[in-house]
This record gives C-alpha cells, structure tokens and sequence, in this order.
C-alpha cells in the first residue's frame, strides 16, 4: 500500500513540475552537466526502479539453458518483439514467474498444513507450470501476428500494385505503407526499407523479411518477386497477379472458416442448447408420466 502511495506521489510531482520542451532545453542549455540533470529529473520509478528490475530479470536470465535461446530469439523476432523484450529479458520473467508460483504454492500448502512430500511435489509442479506460462503468451502473439499478416497482406500488395503503378519504386512504395498503416505488415516493410539503406542489398532485405515473419503466403510473394528482379519482368504486373492470387485465397480460407462452423457448433448444441430444450417441452409432462406410471404398477 505505502508503494502504491508512492507512486502515486510521484507522479503527482512530475505532473506538478510539467514543462514544455522549450523551457527544458533552455534548463539543459544553461546547465553545466545537462546529461546529468536531465537524468535527476525523472522520476524515482523509471531512474531507479525500473533498471534495478530490469537488471535483476536479466541476471535471472543468464541462469538459463543456452539451448532455449536460439529458439526464444526466433519466436521474439517473429512476435515483433512485444515490450521490446530481449532474450535475457524473457528467460528472466520465465524463472521470476516459476519462482512465483512456487513461493504462492508452498504458502498455500503451509496454510493448509499439508505433507511436506505432497507440498514438494505440488510446488515443483507450479514452478514448471509458472515457468512455462511465459512461453505460451509469447507463442500466443507469433499466431496473433501470423494472422494478422495473413490477414493484411492481400490489402498491403495491393497498395504496392497502386503505388508502383503511379510510378513509385518498391522500395518507395514499401516505405509509403510503413508511413501510413500501424499493423504487422507494415512494419515489417519498414524495417525492410531501413536494411536497404543501411547497406543490405534487395534480396537479402526481403529474405530476412520471410525468415522474420514465417508466413508462407509472405515466402511466396518474396520468392516470385526476387524471380522478377532477376530476369527483368515488370514488377507492377508480378504485383497485380500475386494481388489477385492472395484475394482468392482469403476468399477460399474464408470459405473453409464457414465450412467448419457447422462442427464447431455440435458440441455447444448436444450439450448445452437440446438439454435446455428437452427441459423445457418433456418437464411439464414428466409428473404426469410418473403419476401414470404410479397408477399402472398398482
């Protein structure tokens, strides 16, 4: 309670000392350690706590088995980066929330007064399933942001095909839709843009596009694209087909989805929706079919 009263007046004193950018750079300007300064007036949270929990998560990451880091790299790259988490970072939250859940569990126990063998092993168990939530999140948003590729490519190719039929580059085109679209797709043609003007040439920037992603519909639309570059067939006509291609198949994935629904409502209808209709048409009449059947057995 005393914490969350402190940070509450800390934020009441930044809200307090609010100045607006000009009068804080004449404060740094006129000051003889600027950089210094300027640190001192941030406030206590992001001075002093936020990198001393950052650096106790990181330590607790380096405890990590090195194996999992190539593969966490992957999954972090492929979910955006959410938080702008770092590898270290993650393993850190891994064991921070399998400590957790272990300290939550022993206290429970310990309440209860259970057996200490049983408490062990139910503790152990929390501490792996704490461990592990983690990693189900971060796989949750890779199928969050696959999706959502999916789901926007066709419209983003069909931007492309606008732009370099008005007689814009790729790469201009690309650079026109980070500009103007906030999703994954966009994105990710921004930092494509950016390995091309920092010295990556097309195809390696676009390559690292497809590994960055793991879309196979971006696979695609990538390798029929480097294809065109290299004998020299019109870009504006590969965007028009791989535009079409990718609508009719939103539409076929569309199709299946509807497809499906009918499956996907069997359950729900057997065990939930034909019990309550049975109830109520057959439970009027089941007093009556009991006092028959009374009346019969006599």
């Amino acid at each position: 309670m005393s914490l969350s009263f402190g940070f509450i007046y800390a934020g009441i004193l930044q809200w307090k000392t609010g100045e607006t950018p000009k009068q804080r750079l004449e404060r740094l300007m006129a000051s003889q350690n600027p950089l210094e300064e300027d640190e001192m007036s941030l406030p206590f949270v992001d001075r002093v706590l936020k990198p001393w929990l950052r650096r106790q998560i990181r330590a607790a990451g380096r405890l990590a088995p090195a194996r999992s880091i190539d593969r966490l790299q992957r999954n972090l790259v492929r979910a955006g980066y959410p938080y702008n988490l770092t590898v270290l970072d993650f393993l850190g939250i891994q064991i921070v929330s399998g400590l957790l859940c272990v300290i939550v569990v022993l206290y429970m126990l310990s309440l209860r007064k259970s057996a200490p063998l049983g408490a062990i092993f139910l503790a152990a168990i929390a501490g792996l399933v704490g461990f592990m939530l983690p990693d189900f999140w971060l796989r949750s948003r890779v199928r969050q942001r696959k999706a959502e590729i999916k789901r926007t490519l066709p419209d983003a190719l069909d931007m492309l095909t606008i732009c370099v039929d008005a007689g814009a580059g790729l790469d201009s085109a690309m650079l026109k839709i980070s500009e103007k679209w906030k999703n994954a797709i966009a994105t990710e043609f921004g930092k494509v843009v950016a390995e091309i003007r920092i010295g990556k040439t097309r195809r390696e920037a676009l390559q690292s596009l497809v590994e960055r992603t793991d879309v196979p519909e971006v696979a695609s639309f990538v390798a029929v694209l480097l294809q065109a570059d290299q004998f020299g067939l019109s870009i504006a006509n590969v965007l028009h087909n791989q535009s079409e291609q990718l609508r009719i198949r939103r539409w076929q994935r569309a199709e299946e989805e509807a497809r499906k629904v009918p499956i996907k409502l069997l359950f729900p209808l057997i065990f939930f929706i034909f019990p309550a209709l049975l109830v109520v048409t057959i439970g009027p009449a089941i007093p009556i079919l009991l006092r028959i059947f009374g009346e019969m057995m006599r």
